[in-house]
């Protein structure tokens, strides 16, 4: 049996690079993945590939409308929602001063708006089943002070907040749903690629223990992801799990 054999999971921005590898190791484990993307025809691609009766969703995360129909779509057909990975990101390289208002909201739309969506409309339907867990994608940058990535940071701090809030609301409310966030550092991504100026430029990254300064895999990420979709870590809730090989712990 695998690790999450049996559980519904639902994956935002599952068409490309952190999202795209949580539905790989989602679904290799006996999860229904169904991925969700802005654009749906990524989705559908990832859901062709990891198979395993993966469907895929159109879904803005910004878009409480679309939140509900996905959720109905997803108990019309399976009954049951058991694991929500609020993925889906964008970046801005840009400090404070650089940063316009409206790009301050477009980023805060889709990573903490889309967070807070995606919380509130999957807490009712994993509370129709057994329960769920949570596993919301913040950054270092909620962490460490990065000002080319101002309004990033920002929105990353309010999913590190937030997951300690429903966490702790699921536990006195008698749910039985976990929520963590997970906090990777560098991951060779579309996203990081475009934020470095190198797009559709990909770095090889080896095998074993990485040295200082070494960008992680989509893989390192989607390993902790399914440790916290299933059952084995039953005991970990409101937790902050940092995956960036030692940076926010370096004195220099």
């Amino acid at each position: 049996m695998g690790r999450v054999e049996g559980k519904v999971a639902l994956v935002t921005g599952g068409g490309s690079g952190l999202g795209a590898a949580d539905c790989e190791a989602l679904a290799r484990e006996g999860a229904v993945v169904v991925v969700t993307d802005v654009k749906l025809e990524p989705a559908l691609a990832v859901a062709d590939r990891i198979g395993n009766g993966a469907v895929a969703m159109a879904l803005d995360v910004a878009d409480e409308a679309q939140w509900i129909a996905v959720m109905q779509e997803i108990e019309a057909r399976f009954g049951r929602l058991d694991v929500l990975v609020n993925n889906a990101g964008v970046v801005l390289s840009a400090d404070v001063e650089e940063t316009s208002l409206e790009q301050f909201r477009w980023v805060s739309a889709i990573m903490t708006d889309g967070v807070f969506l995606g919380c509130k409309h999957a807490i009712p339907l994993m509370n129709k089943g057994s329960g769920g867990s949570i596993v919301n994608m913040s950054s270092t940058g909620a962490l460490l002070g990065y000002p080319i990535f101002f309004a990033y940071s920002a929105a990353k701090g309010a999913v590190r907040a937030m997951t300690k809030s429903v966490a702790v609301m699921c536990q006195e409310k008698g749910y039985k749903i976990r929520c963590n966030s997970v906090h990777p550092g560098s991951i060779e991504t579309p996203m990081v690629q475009t934020a470095e100026g190198r797009p559709g430029q990909t770095r090889e990254i080896p095998e074993g223990v990485l040295p200082p300064g070494t960008a992680g895999h989509p893989k390192d990420v989607a390993a902790l992801v399914l440790y916290l979709a299933s059952d084995e870590s039953r005991f970990i809730t409101g937790a902050e799990m940092v995956i960036d090989n030692g940076v926010t712990i370096r004195p220099f």
